[in-house]
C-alpha cells in the first residue's frame, strides 16, 4: 500500500490545534489533536473510505472515527508500537 503524508490546506475548527492527512489506497486518515472545553487536548483519528461506485453523481464514504485522551496517550503509543513491531518481525 502506497502511502502518502501530507499536510490539508482545510480550515482549522476553532478546536482544532493541529491536523495530519495520510492517504493510503481508497482510504484517507485524518489526524487531528483538538482541544476540549475544559482546555484539555485530546486525539481524535477518522478513517474515510469512499463507498460509492466512481460513476455515482455524489460521492458516499464510510468514517469511522476514534477518540484518544491524554490519559490513554502512552499506553495507546506502547501498543501500537508493539503491534507494528510484530508486524515487521518477518
Amino acid at each position: 500500500m502506497d502511502t502518502k503524508i501530507e499536510s490539508e490546506n482545510r480550515p482549522l475548527e476553532k478546536d482544532m490545534m493541529f491536523s495530519k492527512v495520510i492517504k493510503a489506497g481508497s482510504r484517507v486518515y485524518y489526524i487531528d489533536v483538538k482541544r476540549s472545553k475544559k482546555e484539555d487536548l485530546y486525539i481524535t483519528i477518522t478513517e474515510s473510505k469512499r463507498v460509492s461506485a466512481k460513476d455515482e453523481e455524489v460521492p458516499r464514504f464510510e468514517k469511522h472515527k476514534l477518540f484518544l485522551y491524554k490519559e490513554d496517550f502512552e499506553k495507546f503509543k506502547e501498543a501500537l508500537n508493539e503491534a507494528i513491531d510484530y508486524t515487521n518481525k518477518d
